[in-house]
């Protein structure tokens, strides 16, 4: 199974040669890389997030396996997907699921569900691939995404992904793709946005299923942050940082209805 890519063209360049410099360009200048637990990375545009997604990637000692959550933006599909064979092609190549992991992950998670309906159009680990493709090289992943709103659902996911990434003889990051609050103004936005990445910086996963929902905060890939807070939480986690924050009006000016990004590593 190939997987095309679903936004080349929208979300980011569709030629390789210019995707390879504006990764380059959203990649340069960190000069302390860390060996990370997980990370929050958002996945919009690379016009509006590439920013904030090349100062968390590029603050990373590079990852060569994965475990990729986010969220299912489209109604079609499994509220838990998983696809454990096959690649995702981009501009830059294919990049290949970690078939072995992914299958540890299955069977350690039974509400997962193989279903590539699921993951057809979804943009929230596509946008993820160039990246890492260009940091890392020959890297592997496990793709998930993720419809559930049920805490217990996303606490059992990660806890199966602190399982399997403990059995591993080599590091697993887990990354939780996620944009924060959509489409209010600026101000409310960071505002909203300040209490959820408290509690994310606070390795608070309850919490942060609380906030998002009580203060109605439009963070799309909530369940996987929570699933990836879980899991590094139990492969001991100690300290989380806010690598960047911005919102869409950073760059278009626009700030009556914005965006928020956040870039967190965990380690």
């Amino acid at each position: 199974m190939i997987r095309p890519p679903a936004v080349a063209g929208r979300f980011y360049p569709s030629d390789a040669q210019e995707l390879a410099h504006q990764i380059g360009q959203y990649v340069s200048g960190a000069t302390k890389k860390v060996r990370a637990l997980g990370c929050v990375v958002p996945h919009a545009g690379y016009m509006y997030s590439g920013g904030v997604a090349g100062a968390v990637y590029s603050s990373l000692e590079t990852p060569t396996r994965c475990i990729l959550l986010g969220p299912r933006h489209y109604p079609q599909g499994q509220p838990m997907a998983i696809l454990t064979e096959g690649s995702f092609a981009t501009p830059l190549g294919e990049a290949r699921i970690d078939e072995a992991l992914a299958g540890e992950l299955a069977r350690a998670c039974p509400l997962l569900r193989e279903d590539a309906v699921a993951h057809e159009r979804e943009h929230s680990l596509e946008v993820q691939l160039p990246f890492l493709q260009q940091i890392a090289g020959d890297f592997r992943f496990v793709p998930v995404v993720l419809a559930t709103d049920r805490y217990g659902a996303m606490e059992e996911l990660g806890r199966a992904v602190a399982q399997v990434v403990k059995a591993q003889s080599e590091p697993v990051l887990v990354i939780a793709s996620s944009d924060m609050n959509h489409y209010e103004s600026d101000a409310i936005t960071r505002v909203k946005d300040g209490r959820a990445i408290e509690r994310i910086l606070a390795l608070d996963p309850r919490g942060l299923y609380d906030t998002v929902r009580q203060e109605g905060i439009t963070m799309c890939g909530y369940a996987a942050t929570v699933a990836m807070l879980v899991a590094v939480r139990e492969l001991g986690a100690r300290e989380a940082t806010l690598v960047r924050y911005a919102t869409s009006g950073d760059v278009t000016g626009e700030r009556d209805e914005v965006v928020g990004y956040a870039g967190v590593v965990i380690r």
